[in-house]
Order: C-alpha cells, then structure tokens, then sequence
C-alpha cells in the first residue's frame, strides 16, 4: 500500500506541474560573458544590488571585472562572501540583513551551488518575511515574486542555475533540506567558461560528477518529459566527452565550455524530473559531515543504481548505447552493467574514492529516516525503497 501511496503521489504531482509557472532563465553565454551582466543590470534600472559568494572567490579576484564594469556603470553593490559549503540558515540571515541595510533591488550569486542555495535563501526570505527557512521547506510553499536573481556559476555541477531548488542546511541539528518553488529559477544565467579555468582538478571531477548525477537520476525516473529526456541525454553525452579533459587538462576552454552547458542542462532536466535516493542520502552525509555534495554523489551513484536492479535496466541501457560502452548484442542487463562501470572507470580515473570515510554507526537510523523522509513519497525514482534498503546502501558506502 506504501508503494501505491508513493506512486500516486508522484503522478499527480507531475499532471499538476504542468500547470506551474515554469521559466527557463535567459542566458548570456561564451568567453568573457561576465562582462555584459554591469550593462544588462543596468538596462534593468537596477541600482543596488546584493553580490553572495565566498571568500574563496573573492581571493582568486574572479569578480574583479565584473566589480569594475557595476562601477563602471553606477551600479550599487555590497559583497556577502561568508557562504560556507552546505549554506545555513544563519549564512542567509547575514546576507539578508545586508540586502536591507543597503536598500538592495537584486541579487547576484556568484560561485558553485552554495552561494546560489544562499543567494535564493535571500529571496526565499525576502518574498515571505514572515516565514522562517525551515518553514519553506519541501515544495511549492513560496508562490511570491522574489528579486531578480542574477546567477553566476563557478564550476560545472550543481545546475543551480537553472533549478528551483535552494538546498539549506541547519548547523544545530545537522539537517539538510530544499525549499522548492519554481520562483526560486533565476532570472538570468552567465555562461562564462573562463571562470571555470581555475577550477582545482578535484573540484572540477566532483562537480562534473554532481551534474552527470543529476542528469541520470532524471532520465531513470518516472516524471520525465520529452524535454527533460533530451536534456538529461545531452547532459550525459557531454559529461562523458568532456569531464575528462577539463580535470586533467583545465585550461582547456571547449571542454570547459561544454561541461557548462552539461550542468545547466542536467538542471533543466532534474529540477522538472527530480533526482533519487542518491541526493537523499547525499545530503545526510553533507548535513553530518560536511561531505562535499558532489563527492558524495560520485561515490554513492554507481551503488544505487546497481541496487536498482531490473527496475532501471532499460533507460541505463538506453544511456549505455548514447555513450558507446554496448553492443546491439547485449541484454538490457548487460548494458546496464556496462553504463555503471563506465560511471566506475571515470571515478578511478579522477582518483574519486570507492567508499565515504567517517560515517558512524551511532548516527545512521536519523540519516535513513531523513533520506527517506526526504525521497518518498517526492522523488519518482525506478523502485521504492524502505528502510533496510536504505540501511543496505549506507553499509555499501561506508569505509
């Protein structure tokens, strides 16, 4: 009866998203990109804006530029740069206050997935003052106009984005939760592959890791559209061509270019088709242990997928044959097997760890309950699992 519960839950979710008020954000795209945003704020008649990153961008000066030009221009701006990964709640509270104080119009996220989970936070906040984050969480709770949200990816993973997605985390009680709304989608997206350059080897195999994630949970699904199906499709063609060639040679632009245009489709696909069991238990592992969400994907992806058995055989046979790892000969099994062992072979390759270290024991009956709570009845994975299958795949991952 829990199963049936699950999968109409899941079906009348996807008739009723048919309904919403999707947006895609406009994109500005290719090498030195970055630098038409200041102009396109200002055709806005936006005056002050709210910039969140982190101090990691902020010592590499990647936002120089871009600073110059809102100068330039008479643009407004204050700089939030204490976004930590995994954002919290009190990260938000801060870059709010901020956006207040200086009587802010909008918004720009600029860096990987957190400054954009942080950044949308803001807007969470802003669109219901009367509501705290933990309030918002789950789906469709916001329904008001947010500011216009300007994002600036960093690195090619999270999709941010393109989603509705903010994926928050609160330090007290080590829980990691989204606030979903299709509000939440940015306005605008900055495409620029230079900032990707002097993306670290490891972050570039991790977070090209998350998109390939995202881009598979969505196809393997049951809430999928033909749009979301291409999209995933091309998302994963691109990974396995190009996530290679960025980490082991990243100065390379074409490689960095393409694995840009990965993340953000595999976020067009996954926040209209959703992800599975391994975002649920990816993010107990980020609200425990500050596991990098990227990291944690890699290491846990081929795992569920396995354990899936017959249940995902034909649409990972169908991405076998798109990446050239079957032959026509093969049962739907086999190529199944063959998509998972390429998913292998890449991680080995970056040097990706088989297992996640630090996970205990003592913590592991709260991690399944909130993977759990957090996958069914929302997430149309290819099986429902209960909690001892849960409890299977935390002992399969852990060290």
């Amino acid at each position: 009866m829990y199963k049936l519960y699950c999968r109409m839950y899941q079906r009348s979710l996807k008739f009723a998203m048919n309904f919403l008020a999707w947006r895609k954000p406009e994109l500005i795209e290719g090498e030195n990109s970055l630098s038409k945003l200041p102009i396109l704020i200002k055709n806005k008649n936006i005056k002050n804006v709210l910039i969140v990153t982190d101090k990691g961008i902020t010592k590499l000066g990647l936002m120089d530029e871009m600073l110059k030009g809102l100068n330039t221009m008479g643009i407004n701006y204050v700089v939030y740069d204490d976004t930590v990964p995994n954002p919290t709640i009190d990260n938000i509270e801060e870059a709010l206050s901020l956006y207040r104080e200086n009587g802010c119009e909008s918004l720009i996220a600029f860096g990987g997935g957190s400054p954009m989970d942080c950044a949308k936070g803001v807007g969470v906040r802003l669109a219901r003052p009367e509501k705290s984050i933990s309030q918002m969480k789950g789906q469709l709770k916001v329904r008001k106009k947010t500011p216009t949200l300007f994002a600036v990816p960093t690195t090619s993973g999270t999709g941010s984005e393109a989603t509705l997605a903010a994926v928050i985390s609160n330090s007290k009680t080590h829980e990691k939760y989204a606030v979903n709304d299709t509000v939440l989608i940015p306005h605008f997206a900055v495409l620029d592959p230079l900032l990707t350059i002097k993306l670290p080897p490891h972050i570039t195999s991790t977070t090209g890791m998350d998109a390939l994630t995202h881009a598979v949970e969505a196809y393997i699904g049951k809430s999928n559209t033909e749009e979301t199906k291409n999209c995933a499709r091309e998302a994963v063609s691109l990974i396995f061509e190009n996530l290679y060639e960025a980490y082991s040679n990243g100065s390379n632009i074409a490689a960095r270019r393409n694995m840009q245009k990965a993340s953000y489709l595999a976020g067009v696909s996954f926040t209209r088709a959703f992800v599975g069991y391994v975002h649920a238990i990816a993010h107990t592992l980020g609200g425990f242990y500050n596991v990098p969400h990227g990291l944690a994907n890699a290491i846990i992806l081929p795992h569920v997928l396995e354990y899936y058995g017959s249940s995902a055989h034909k649409p990972l046979a169908e991405l076998a044959d798109l990446i050239g790892v079957s032959k026509e000969s093969d049962s739907l099994e086999v190529k199944a097997r063959k998509f998972i062992n390429a998913i292998r072979q890449l991680n080995q390759a970056m040097d990706i760890p088989i297992k996640v270290s630090g996970i205990e024991e003592k913590d592991m009956p709260i991690m399944i309950e909130r993977a759990l709570k957090e996958a069914n009845p929302l997430y149309p994975v290819p099986r429902i699992l209960n909690k001892d299958d849960l409890f299977k795949l935390y002992q399969l991952i852990k060290e």
